[in-house]
């Protein structure tokens, strides 16, 4: 039995830009509460603004979801796979120039970084300074995480001829998933046993495996119920129609990440069970925050991300991701303020503020016109009823 499945269906889901604005205002929360000391000088306030930076989990998840869609998308529509080429240009178009002009400013203006050595300036514009200790510049410790994610840009291709196969097969998320987990689990087991650093490995990729790997099932996941090949996995829909149920488990979730159960809240080295006990709370909250904008029926939640403003928050959400510490450090430069000082809700609100502005000029001076130039080349080759076919696909699979 086949059924007819407009393309056009799966393609698109603007409501989940505006997500990226609440990982990124999550990671300006637990910066300024760093910055004003209240991460580790208020019993309670501080508790819940150092783990913010949940907010990179929000991130991963999230990249793992869309990235991978076009791939199980275009399996499941007997469809070529995405250009490879094509694919990894458009994401250094979209991602390297902002990034490169952030660190050229933060490396010559920011006095704490001056002089900058050829080293420091190699491997910021490579994204390769987490790979040593203590290579992480002024207004550029947020990068780690970007550095983190590139790299899973780069093995995503791979990733999804050997995960999806060459046939569509929707249960294979459970494949995904299971790898995802034991590469993770195995990272931490090192680091246990003291083979791996958890002050720098806990940077690199295979520490987040199980969150990007989430996404990527979950992606798999949502194809196959947009196609008619995956009613095992209809409950997510009905969980997805639920906003307030999702986000109480999500905020539960970080409740019981605030506990020492997640490790200490300030920079010293967490143990790798309190480090695994950490990703496993973030993903909760992660998977938690996406699964109502992903899944279930149109919603009035959903039409509130997919508003004008929401689309513009998602657009320049990469712009402020970039530029917050930049201007918190400002902040701290012009008004001549002691470290660990400060209010922290007034230093948040001109910290957004701040980077909002920064964050348009960017987008709307570098990002946007890059990222036009960079969907013109190399140009794709289109069959005539690429752009308004229907496409067939079974209902059956494994």
């Amino acid at each position: 039995m086949s059924a007819p499945i407009p393309d056009q269906i799966l393609r698109r889901l603007p409501a989940l830009d505006a997500v990226r604005v609440i990982g990124a205002l999550a990671v300006i929360g637990h910066h300024v509460g760093f910055a004003t000391g209240r991460n580790t000088g208020d019993a309670a306030l501080g508790a819940w603004l150092s783990r913010l930076d949940v907010g990179v989990a929000v991130f991963f998840v999230l990249s793992g979801f869309l990235l991978f869609r076009p791939y199980a998308h275009a399996l499941a529509t007997y469809q070529p796979r995405p250009s490879t080429g094509r694919y990894l240009w458009r994401r250094a178009t979209r991602i390297l120039p902002a990034y490169w002009v952030a660190v050229v400013v933060c490396l010559l203006v920011l006095p704490e970084n001056r002089p900058a050595s050829v080293g420091d300036w190699l491997r910021h514009a490579t994204l390769t300074q987490i790979y040593q200790h203590g290579q992480l510049k002024h207004g550029l410790g947020q990068t780690w995480s970007l550095a983190t994610e590139v790299l899973f840009y780069l093995l995503l291709p791979v990733l999804a001829a050997l995960l999806l196969g060459r046939s569509w097969r929707p249960g294979r998320v459970l494949r995904i998933a299971a790898i995802a987990t034991l590469v993770t689990a195995s990272w931490l087991t090192l680091m246990g046993l003291g083979v791996l650093s958890l002050g720098l490995h806990t940077m690199w990729l295979p520490s987040y495996a199980g969150w990007f790997g989430a996404g990527m099932a979950l992606a798999t996941i949502h194809v196959a119920l947009r196609t008619g090949t995956g009613e095992r996995w209809r409950w997510l829909d009905e969980l997805g129609a639920a906003p307030l149920a999702c986000w109480a488990v999500a905020l539960a979730a970080l409740a019981i990440a605030t506990t020492p159960l997640a490790g200490p809240r300030d920079l010293a080295e967490p143990t790798a069970g309190e480090f695994g006990a950490k990703l496993l709370l973030y993903l909760v909250v992660a998977v938690m925050l996406l699964l109502p904008i992903a899944f279930g029926p149109q919603t009035g939640v959903k039409s509130v991300f997919d508003s004008i403003l929401g689309r513009w928050l998602g657009r320049v959400s990469y712009g402020l991701f970039l530029w917050h510490p930049f201007v918190l450090e400002g902040i701290y430069l012009v008004g001549d303020r002691p470290e660990f000082t400060g209010d922290p809700l007034g230093t948040f609100l001109l910290t957004v503020a701040g980077g909002l502005v920064l964050a348009a000029v960017s987008y709307y001076a570098i990002e946007r016109p890059l990222q036009r130039w960079g969907s013109q080349w190399p140009r794709r080759r289109r069959s005539t009823t690429e752009s308004q076919s229907t496409v067939t696909v079974a209902t059956a699979a494994s």
